[in-house]
């Protein structure tokens, strides 16, 4: 009886080290696989976490086809750069043509202006990021204050109503998007990706100028008028119907009720820049 019973035994103590040996391996796998997680938010910035994806510079967008990180602030010269507060286009170039020079995204600093679409898509990349779609952009401004009148220092600056022209980021404190972004509205039009071919968008011809009566799929006017509507808080499209033009969005510091969330500026070229036009990127 004895020796019958020491194979069982050895069988029962096998069958313990392998439970055992599963419990480590899965402990393994399931530390491994949240160091492997911390790694893909952490990418790029270092700032990441499980509880903040996006790091302290930029918000979480949710999205139905995919959540999004977008700058928490429009785009300034980083402190790498030769011109914090580039004046021409000249000025931007050689920011762009210097190795460590990206934008950031900072509250309290000037807005990159003097930039074209071309060269804010360039500047993004730089920092490991891209510029918004059109629909991408309008998803962050969301929930953003869209006033009508009455403006003060608090308020998206849209009517001249903060200190400065253009202000520095995050000066409105109420003018703050749902996800957590700042200034989409006002301050400076913002480039997004895309172009307008001849008055169309994706094979779509748009509608021509006026106050925005509804928008599509893609966030692009569907319908306009020469009144305000309500829904689209009396929002204004531009729209030059030849050749090839960027989309700008949001308004500038002196469009009134006309600058918005559903705001678009589609007039000048891709290549072209103004000290009303600025940027922020998204990845």
């Amino acid at each position: 009886m004895k020796n019958a019973a020491y194979p069982q035994r050895n069988k029962r103590r096998l069958v313990g080290r392998r439970e055992i040996i599963v419990m480590i391996a899965a402990v393994i796998l399931t530390t491994a696989g949240i160091k492997a997680s911390d790694n893909i938010f952490n990418a790029g910035t270092g700032e990441g976490s499980l509880s903040n994806p996006c790091g302290e510079d930029m918000v979480l967008v949710r999205a139905p086809e995919s959540d999004f990180c977008v700058d928490k602030y429009e785009a300034s010269a980083g402190p790498a750069c030769g011109f914090s507060d580039p004046a021409s286009q000249i000025e931007t170039r050689e920011n762009l043509n210097s190795r460590d020079c990206a934008p950031v995204s900072r509250a309290g600093a000037s807005p990159w202006r003097h930039i074209s679409q071309n060269q804010a898509a360039a500047a993004c990349a730089k920092a490991g990021k891209r510029l918004p779609t059109n629909k991408e952009w309008l998803l962050a401004a969301f929930g953003t204050p869209d006033k009508l009148s009455g403006w003060d220092r608090n308020d998206c600056q849209v009517a001249n109503n903060w200190l400065s022209q253009p202000g520095p980021a995050g000066a409105g404190a109420d003018c703050v998007s749902a996800a957590g972004a700042y200034d989409m509205i006002g301050n400076v039009w913002e480039w997004v990706d895309g172009s307008v071919h001849n008055g169309s968008f994706e094979n779509r011809v748009l509608p021509k100028s006026g106050y925005v009566q509804g928008v599509d799929s893609d966030a692009m006017p569907s319908e306009t008028a020469e009144a305000g509507h309500g829904d689209y808080y009396h929002d204004y499209f531009w729209l030059k119907e030849s050749g090839t033009r960027g989309m700008a969005r949001g308004g500038y510091w002196a469009n009134n009720s006309q600058a918005g969330q559903y705001a678009l500026y589609s007039v000048v070229q891709p290549s072209e820049t103004g000290p009303g036009i600025g940027f922020r990127c998204i990845k």
